[in-house]
């Protein structure tokens, strides 16, 4: 299996460049990989489509404003982007331009250093009269996706956000939960399932194709995740008692699934941090995860291909497929699919 086995053609219409007028209206295909068939409905059935004793796992990171212009002495403009958080200060930025160590940028009045330059593209800065992140929160943009095509708009700053985020640090946004609802989360707790929060920092590199053949030779990026010792004792529950773990989304995967040796090892009874840089594609053994709330993604990702390695191959390209021809909006602000 090659990566340019995950490339298909994506016509541009079918990218859905804003949210849906009400959120939570969009469709859900529905996967189920032991009868290998395919259901058409709505992302405000989920309730419908999971089971008592489940329980339901979200990201609760916050996404910030990431994106700034600042400006060097002669006037030359530079686009910074701020990167996911880490562990430590959040100070590393993308930048356009060119930058050498020691050069100062204004912006909004905020004199900017240029601390270190530690790879390609890639500038940390110091900032002596304000936190970097705080200047970026007051004047930054929302850092919509590079493939909607269009700059940031008044209506991104709410919806290119999840109604549970509460921990800033992402630069992207989980978007398989942006259509989650009060609403929708009251039925699903009357459905008997239960809901844990953990906390992945999405990074820039979960929109970035592969671009080798082999996926050996791609590098992933590392993403700073928290699962709480409570969302923790959730799980093993459910494990034990015969409920599914129902991740919203390949960022909750991924952080589940790097987890996995020390959530297991402790019997999910303690908090576990660490750096997401797990690949996952076809061929891998999921050890946490039942089934997975996702969106329909890119061509060559790395997220198509850990929901290729959920779902099975052959199902997922026929759900595409399906979608593809019964009008579905694609990536960050449209539909969505459920695998069980």
């Amino acid at each position: 299996m090659k990566v340019s086995d995950f490339d298909y053609t994506l016509p541009e219409e079918r990218i859905a460049c804003y949210p849906p007028e009400e959120r939570g209206s969009t469709r859900l295909v529905v996967l189920d990989r032991a009868t290998q068939s395919i259901t058409h409905s709505a992302y405000a059935a989920l309730h419908e489509w999971l089971r008592p004793g489940d329980l339901l796992v979200l990201n609760n990171s916050k996404v910030i404003r990431a994106r700034l212009i600042a400006r060097k002495p002669t006037g030359a403009r530079i686009e910074l982007m701020l990167l996911e958080k880490h562990e430590g200060e959040q100070n590393l930025a993308l930048y356009r331009g060119r930058l050498r160590v020691g050069d100062r940028l204004l912006a909004h009045g905020v004199e900017l250093t240029v601390e270190a330059l530690p790879s390609d593209g890639v500038a940390r800065f110091g900032c002596a009269t304000a936190r970097l992140t705080e200047l970026f929160e007051a004047h930054g943009s929302v850092p919509i996706p590079p493939y909607l095509k269009r700059d940031a708009e008044e209506l991104d700053r709410e919806r290119y956000q999840t109604i549970f985020a509460e921990l800033p640090g992402s630069v992207a946004a989980p978007t398989a939960s942006l259509n989650l609802t009060d609403e929708l989360l009251d039925k699903v707790r009357a459905k008997g399932v239960e809901i844990a929060h953990v906390t992945l920092h999405v990074g820039l590199g979960t929109f970035l194709p592969i671009r080798s053949e082999s996926f050996e030779e791609h590098i992933m990026h590392r993403e700073f995740y928290n699962i709480p010792e409570a969302s923790a004792r959730k799980i093993g529950k459910t494990k034990a008692t015969g409920g599914r773990v129902v991740a919203v989304g390949t960022t909750v995967t991924r952080a589940l699934e790097h987890a996995a040796p020390r959530l297991l090892g402790s019997e999910f009874t303690q908090e576990v941090s660490g750096e997401a840089d797990i690949f996952i594609y076809p061929g891998y053994t999921f050890r946490i995860i039942d089934a997975l709330l996702t969106n329909f993604h890119a061509p060559r990702s790395t997220v198509l291909m850990l929901t290729a390695a959920f779902a099975g191959t052959e199902l997922l390209k026929q759900a595409y497929h399906e979608a593809l021809d019964n009008g579905y909006r694609f990536l960050s602000y449209g539909d969505s699919m459920f695998i069980a």
